[in-house]
Parts: C-alpha cells; structure tokens; sequence
C-alpha cells in the first residue's frame, strides 16, 4: 500500500473518530487545531451578525458562508476530539470585526472580512482537507461580490464625502500655511482659513451636483425607454421580429438576439419580459443624488477645512498653531486614507500612508511658497 498525504490520513482520523497517532498529535499541532477551531468559530459569528442586519438573498448567502466556516469548526473538533479543551476566542482582528458586525453591519465590515478571507492558510496547512482550502477561496470571491453591492450602494454620497474631507484638508491647510509662511498675523491667517472653508465648501457643493445630476442624466438618456412597450411588443410580427433589431443595436450578437427576440414575444407577458430583460448585462452605477452628494461634499469639505483652522480660533501662538494644525491634519488623513482603503478592499495602511504623503507634500510646497513670497515682497 503506498503511502498517504498527512491531510488523508487526519481526514479518515475525523471521520472514524479514531485518535491520531502521538506524533502527529504533538502540543504544536493540538495548539494549531485550538487557532483554527476558534478562528472558525469566529468568522461564522461573523457572518451570522451581519446575516441579522441583511434580508432577502444577501441574508441567505451570508447564513450559507456561516454554515461553511461551522462545517470547518467541526473538522478541527473531531481531530481535537477528547483534548478539544476549554473554548477560547479567535484573533483580537476577528473579535473585533464580529462585534462591529452585530452592531452595524456595514459595507466597511464586509471589506475587512474580505481581506480576512484573503489570509487563509489552508493552501498550505497539510491539517486541513482540499476542499476546505477551495472554500476558502470560494468565500473571499463571495464575500467580495457582497462588498460590492456594498460599495455600489454608498458609491456616490461616500465619495463626495471622502475627497470632500481630504480635499477640506489639504486645500485649507495650504491656504492656512501658504499665508502663514508668507509673514501674516494671527487674525489674517484665521480669517483667510475661514474664508476659505466656506468658498471651498459651497464650490464643492455646487461642482458635485452638478457632477451628479448630469451622470444621472447620461445613464437616464442610455436606460431603455419601455414607456410604450405595451401598445407595439404585441402587434409586431413574430415573423420579421423587428424586436431583435433593438437587441443587436444593444451589442447581442445577431443569433443571441433573435432568441431573446422570439423568447420574449412568445412568452405570456411579452411586455414584461422585454421590460426586465437585461441583454448586455450592464448594471448601471449607483452614483446617488445630485441633493445628496452636494450636502454631503458640502459637510465634510468644512468637516475637513476646519481642523487647520481650529488651532488659530484657541488663539494659539502662529508657530504653535501651525504645528497643531499640521498634526491634526496629518491624522485626519490617515483616517480618510484608511477609510478608502478599506471601502475599496485595499491595504488601509498604504493608503493611509499615501494620502498623508500627498497632503504633506502639497502643504509643504505652499508653505515654501509663502516662505518665497514673503521674502520677496514682504
């Protein structure tokens, strides 16, 4: 009888119930299978806490990860078999995200419990069986399409909101520094900040609706006028099916639009059918609200126009207050750069670390400029 892979022989051990030989259970591996039970344990609290917050397909698709990652618990608790011991809890990461997820349940937990699906070590862990390795790359693809109906549904007010913010702070904490470089007093600084908050807030405003309503307005020009698809679907003829005209103008190749064509007039509900038919397979973006993204962009812009401004309204001293107010916008930034790199499903830390670069370096060159300025013609 040849010999067998360490992951066969421990996947008869769990289904027999027999113990594993004494080598194969050495105190690393029992403390190994411990990690991975409660780490199972804790990704299925995860997905079942924001299964409570969801309805309808996303519910059952996140009830059915939670099933999968119960159904890997129980292969760790049969190798573990008698010396499972007392029940501990997974990563401080994970325990984290479970109670974020039975407290909000938003699409930034989704994004964290796709990057935690990313670190599976089953690929390499002899322990775990083949296909628990396959479903782990399964749920990070899964997990990943939730996010993004996550992220397509706060798509347009979250961005207005986050380069409002990031756009609040660097531009103002330009203006504030440039000024301040170039020899101005206290009061002239403190007043140029403010001005500038609220140009920029009503700029920002003004440029996001009008950014978004006319995106609505292209995706509402390019959406299938079905108005009257109830006077004409039936009377055309089933022979020369003109219907697949307007499938092939859509991009359908000519046989694929035929059969829709003829699908669709022979079905029972001919209207109905063309009217829900999706024939390219385009979903258009969820770009919000031309009232929502400007209030938003208009909020956030003087959220973010005001951190360098709030040393200078205390009365601190100029050098002092530059000071604070670069440190304060230095961490707003590497909180909206996290922000977005948890949203978008990228490393948080290298945004955050990007965003402060280009924030510190557009400050800096403006301060420089002022420094210039100020000397030139002060």
């Amino acid at each position: 009888m040849g010999s067998r892979l360490p992951d066969e022989s421990h996947a008869e051990a769990a289904s027999t119930g027999s113990a594993l030989p004494d080598t194969a259970r050495s105190s690393e591996a029992m403390r190994r299978w411990r990690r991975r039970l409660a780490a199972e344990r804790e990704e299925a609290r995860v997905y079942r806490n924001l299964a409570a917050h969801r309805s309808g397909e996303e519910r059952e698709i996140l009830v059915g990860l939670a099933e999968a990652e119960e159904r890997h618990a129980e292969h760790w608790m049969q190798l573990l078999g008698d010396d499972i011991g007392r029940p501990r809890g997974g990563q401080l990461r994970m325990r984290l995200l479970a109670l974020l997820a039975r407290g909000f349940g938003s699409v930034f937990v989704l994004a964290l419990a796709q990057r935690a699906e990313t670190r599976s070590p089953y690929r390499i862990d002899a322990d775990a069986t083949p296909a628990m390795a396959a479903d782990e790359r399964v749920h990070e693809e899964v997990v990943r399409g939730l996010a993004a109906r996550g992220r397509a549904r706060v798509s347009g007010t979250f961005r207005a909101a986050v380069f409002g913010a990031n756009d609040g702070l660097v531009s103002n904490l330009s203006l504030v520094l440039g000024v301040a470089g170039a020899g101005a007093d206290t009061a002239t600084v403190l007043l140029t900040g403010l001005a500038g908050l609220l140009a920029g807030a009503l700029s920002m405003a003004a440029g996001e609706y009008v950014s978004v309503r006319s995106q609505r307005e292209l995706l509402g020009a390019s959406t299938p006028d079905t108005r009257d698809a109830h006077l004409v679907l039936r009377q055309l003829d089933l022979d020369t099916n003109e219907l697949a005209l307007v499938y092939r103008a859509r991009g359908i190749p000519a046989e694929e639009a035929r059969r829709r064509a003829d699908a669709a007039l022979r079905s029972d509900d001919p209207v109905r059918s063309f009217s829900t038919d999706d024939p390219g397979g385009e979903r258009h973006e969820l770009v919000g609200t031309g009232l929502g993204a400007a209030v938003s962009s208009f909020v956030f812009f003087a959220s973010g126009a005001a951190v360098p401004v709030l040393p200078f309204l205390f009365r601190m001293e100029a050098v002092g207050a530059l000071v604070v107010a670069a440190v304060l916008v230095g961490l707003a930034l590497l909180l909206t750069g996290a922000a977005v790199g948890l949203l978008s499903g990228g490393p948080p830390v290298r945004r955050a670390l990007r965003q402060l670069a280009i924030g510190t370096g557009a400050a800096a060159t403006t301060y420089g400029l002022g420094l210039l300025f100020g000397a030139t013609y002060g």
